[in-house]
Formats: C-alpha cells, structure tokens, sequence
C-alpha cells in the first residue's frame, strides 16, 4: 500500500529551509529531522531545487544578494571570499566575477563543487587567518577578507588577476573615504607586501591630494 504523503512534515521541512536562509547541505536537513524521503519529494514537487549533490535551497529565494556565496559558505565553511569576489562585495571593483574566488588554508582538500564555479587560492595559514571579517547573509555566516587585507592580497596576485584590477581597487577604495592606511600596511607586513604596495599607494595619495 502506498505510503500517503503528510502536507504537515512537507511544511515543516519547508519552514526549517526558511529558518536556516533557504539553503541547506542534505546531512543538516536530515540532522534538523527532514527526512531524505521528504527532500526528494519536495524537489520533485518543485518545492525546493537541488544546486547540487547534497545541497538544497528554496526556489527564488527573496532578498538574496549574494546566492553564489551563500552557497559556497554552506559548501566550504572554513573558506575566505577573496580577490575579484572579495573586491565586487566591498564595491571595489567595476570587474564582474565569473565564478567565487576563495581561500582556503595551505593542505586543505576542498570537496567538489559543481555550482556555483569556484576558484581556490591556497593560502599560508598567517595569511589566510589574517582579516577576516565575518557577514550573515540571509542568515549564512559568510567569511570575506576586509577591504584593507583585499587590497593587499591583490597586489599579491597581480599577475593572476592583474595589475590594473588592483590599481583601480585601491583608487576606489581611496575614493570611499577615511582610508585606513595603517591597516594596509600592517597585511602587507604579514604578507611582505610592503615594498610592492607602497610605491602605489603613494601615487594615489598624490594623485588625490
């Protein structure tokens, strides 16, 4: 006899995605009381969507700004938004990222990951723990570098990412206003950084002076 279907549990385990942003890694849902049988029969109702092996979220979420990274934070919690992503959150960038740039510690095997694209960058653990700044978007903490650190590991990877998409960030950031130069240089001193940075930084002090 067939199993008849409980509208009850269906709407609970919609309301436990609603709670938790919209977003969850299939191991949460059934550790929040979903069972597996139920999240494939919400998605084969079109009531959740699958992103990928063993993620799933509410289709069209609302107020979702940043979906790409919220997915990525479920995916690699020990990961750092970075670089061009790092650069596009903070408003630093007119470059549009095509995939999520991220750090991950030195050794780290990160899983598999289908959707969104992402690319790793592996760090030293100094400079991968260093400015860290912590977001809750749609209710993910989501990990990104400051804007000063951003900077930084920019001129790092100029000539992966380029020289004038590090040059027009640090013009920006300029621009936006009370610019915490000590901050710079003190991840450039962990990064030994300081005599690559320094040369730019004082063009743009007496560009915009």
């Amino acid at each position: 006899m067939a199993r008849q279907k409980d509208p009850t549990i269906e709407r609970r385990a919609v309301e436990v995605f609603q709670a938790h942003g919209g977003i969850l890694r299939s191991s949460d849902a059934i550790k929040f009381g979903i069972h597996p049988r139920t999240l494939y029969r919400l998605k084969g109702e079109g009531k959740i969507e699958q992103l990928e092996r063993g993620l799933f979220c509410l289709p069209n979420l609302p107020g979702h700004a940043n979906p790409d990274l919220v997915t990525v934070a479920k995916k690699v919690p020990s990961g750092v938004i970075c670089l061009i992503s790092a650069l596009y959150f903070h408003g630093l960038t007119t470059q549009i990222p095509h995939f999520v740039y991220l750090a991950v510690k030195q050794g780290y095997k990160p899983p598999k990951i289908t959707y969104p694209p992402v690319t790793f960058f592996w760090f030293t653990a100094s400079i991968h723990e260093d400015g860290i700044e912590s977001y809750e978007l749609d209710g993910v903490q989501v990990k990104c570098y400051s804007k000063e650190k951003t900077l930084v590991d920019c001129f790092r990877y100029r000539h992966k990412i380029g020289i004038d998409v590090a040059i027009e960030a640090l013009k920006k950031y300029w621009l936006q206003g009370h610019p915490k130069l000590d901050m710079i240089l003190k991840h450039a001193k962990i990064g030994r950084m300081e005599k690559v940075i320094k040369p730019y930084i004082e063009t743009v002090i007496n560009e915009s002076s």
